[in-house]
Parts: structure tokens; sequence; C-alpha cells
């Protein structure tokens, strides 16, 4: 019987070997900690609001350069610095192999009962998600670059073609579903072949994102219509990071008017805390906040049936916002204080008590004519 042919294996890209050797120089490093009879540790730049900066010239969100020492023979720390070496194997692997997995299946990989015990390496996939960052930071090599991937989400449709590893997608002609935004969106992967679009709407709702897509506001419009489906995914962010820069189009936001609407906004903007090591890649200070705003009620005339009471939460929220140094601008002020004003929050959706298609005929088109935004 003949031998099976073993399965081919995709060659390894430059990013992989410089990778791979970051990974390797990590192991090598505690090895000869532990050949002089040393206690190994890991520093680790710390993902923490106290190490956390806003560039005020580049708009965005950065790092600092406060680390942690995690240390194997510290009780307290000996988990965490097992872990780190599991899923940092895990990678190797990955990479050797020329295959991607989930963060979710990553879990599973790195997790098993410790010989002679009955701890387990892992109990629960909010261990393994912080470590992966961890290892990020540390041999600095984004996740997309060890073989990782989250479950993609957000779609999108409009006047722009692409090529997804190797398949040409024309983006109008994605039906009522759109097209799934990859987890891995860097340009080896994902490439603009015809762009016709003028500009870049986002949607925070998945639902708001289909009546403009059955509207087809997208073909009347010449824009590309994208839903976040909530907070943004990695992936997305960095669609849209892509497209502001590469494609050189405007990117108007659109979200509930409530303090969670505008942090979502937010990220989009200068980045998050927790993925500042990142931003550089991701954040897009140019993007526009086109509602829904606080003085979208008097200026459209809205119905009382679309207030919703803030509660104590969205009040301790909003006044938290107040603070951030890239909502210190007077206008910025204006909006999050009429929100307060105002005692109540609106959602998107809460738009259709004027109409079903209200939003695509009137409300958008209107804030785009009177260039009704902030920045």
């Amino acid at each position: 019987m003949a031998a099976k042919k073993a399965p081919s294996r995709a060659k390894a890209t430059d990013k992989d070997v410089r990778t791979l050797e970051k990974i390797e120089k990590l192991a090598q490093s505690a090895l000869r900690t532990v050949e002089k009879k040393e206690n190994p540790a890991l520093s680790i730049r710390m993902r923490a609001l106290s190490n956390v900066s806003f560039n005020e010239k580049k708009r965005i969100i950065e790092l600092g350069g406060k680390t942690q020492s995690r240390e194997f023979f510290n009780t307290a720390m000996a988990r965490k610095f097992m872990q780190t070496f599991l899923v940092a194997r895990g990678c190797k692997t990955l990479i050797d192999e020329g295959k991607t997995v989930s963060i979710r299946q990553m879990f599973y990989m790195t997790k098993h009962t410790l010989q002679g015990t009955s701890e387990n390496t892992f109990e629960d996939q909010s261990e393994s998600d912080p470590i992966i960052e961890d290892l990020e930071v540390t041999i600095d090599a984004l996740r997309e670059e060890l073989h990782l991937f989250a479950n993609k989400r957000g779609l999108v449709v409009g006047a722009l073609t692409v090529n997804d590893a190797g398949d040409e997608i024309d983006l109008t002609r994605m039906g009522r579903g759109g097209w799934g935004i990859p987890s891995i969106c860097e340009d080896d992967q994902l490439k603009f072949v015809r762009n016709k679009a003028e500009f870049i709407l986002c949607v925070e709702k998945q639902a708001v994102w289909h009546r403009l897509n059955e509207d087809r506001f997208w073909e009347k419009h010449k824009c590309i219509l994208m839903t976040t489906e909530g907070q943004a995914a990695r992936g997305s962010r960095r669609l849209l990071q892509r497209m502001a820069s590469e494609l050189k189009l405007p990117i108007y936001v659109l979200v509930d008017n409530d303090p969670w609407g505008l942090y979502i906004y937010s990220v989009l903007k200068q980045g998050s805390i927790n993925l500042a090591y990142e931003s550089m890649r991701m954040a897009v200070p140019g993007v526009r906040f086109l509602g829904m705003s606080s003085f979208d009620y008097k200026k459209f005339t809205l119905p009382k049936a679309v207030e919703i009471k803030l509660s104590k939460e969205d009040i301790a929220r909003a006044e938290q916002m107040k603070a951030y140094p890239w909502f210190k601008d007077k206008k910025w002020q204006l909006e999050i204080q009429e929100l307060l004003k105002n005692g109540f929050k609106m959602e998107v959706d809460a738009l259709l008590t004027k109409s079903i298609s209200f939003i695509t005929e009137e409300y958008i088109p209107k804030k785009l004519r009177d260039k009704d935004y902030l920045q």
C-alpha cells in the first residue's frame, strides 16, 4: 500500500519567520535563566489605565512603557507564567504547520490537567484570552501574526470590490445578508480591488443596517454601508482604518444616543484602553459622529415615545466621559451636557416612530447635506 502523502503546509511568510524568532527568543531567555538556577521571569507591559495616555498630536490612545514582572518562583504569578508559555508554544505549532485557529480553539489546545493533580492549565476562556493579549504585547506580535482569530462580527455592502484570500468579491452583489467582515483584515489577506464609493456609513446596530440595506441606501448615495453589530471587533476596526487610510474615504458613524453609543464611537476614533498597543493600526482619528445627537430630539421633532429615562449608571458614565481628554472640545461638552439635560436617551431604531424609512430618506440625507456631525 502506498504511503499517505503528508498534508501540504502553507509557505512560511517573512512575517511568520519574524514571529517564530520572537517566540523562540522568549523561550531561550527563560531557559538560560533556569540553567543558571535563577528565577525565570517575563517582563510584560501593563495594559491598565495607569499606563495609558492620550497622544494629542496623533489623537489616539497609546500604551506607556510601564512593565510588570511575571515570575515563576512566585506562587501568585507561577500559574500565569506557565500559561503564557503554553500559549506561546501553541502559537509556534500553528505557525510551524501553517494553520490558524480561533482564540476559543486555542483555549482547548492549551487546556489539560496537570499530571498527578486535579488542576487544569486553564479553567475558562476568560483566563486564556488575556494571556494571548499579554503575549502580543510581550513579543510585539499581533494576534493575526500568531495565527489566531476571533469569530467574525460585522457586515458590509456597497460600492467596493475586494479580494479576500484570492477570491474577488463585489460588495454590490451581497443581497440582503451582506459580506461578513473577516477577523483578519491585513493587506496580505484582504486587498481592495475597485472602489466607487464616496464615503462610508458605519452603524452600530445590525437591525438599522438591514433597514438601510433593504432601502439600498448605499446605491442611492454611492457609499459603503457597514455595521459593527455593537462594540466593534478588531477585524471591523482594522477594516475601517484601512479604508480610511488607503481609500481616503470619510467615515460617518451612527450609534444610539446614550453614553454607550458614544463609547462605541470613541473606540473607533482613538482606540481603547485595553488594546492601546494596537491603536496605530485600528484607530481612525478623523471618523465623524453623525448621530444620534442629543439635539436631534428637537431638530427632527421626535415624539415623547422615543424617550428612555437615563439610569444612574448612564449618568455616571456620561459624567466620566466628559472628563476624557478626547471629549474636552466645547462641542463635545455641549453634546454630553445636552444628554444629561434631556434626562433621557434614544435608540436609533426610535426613528421608525416617524416612518419606516425615515432614517433612509430624511434623517441621514439631511445630516449629510447640512454637515451636521462632530469630530
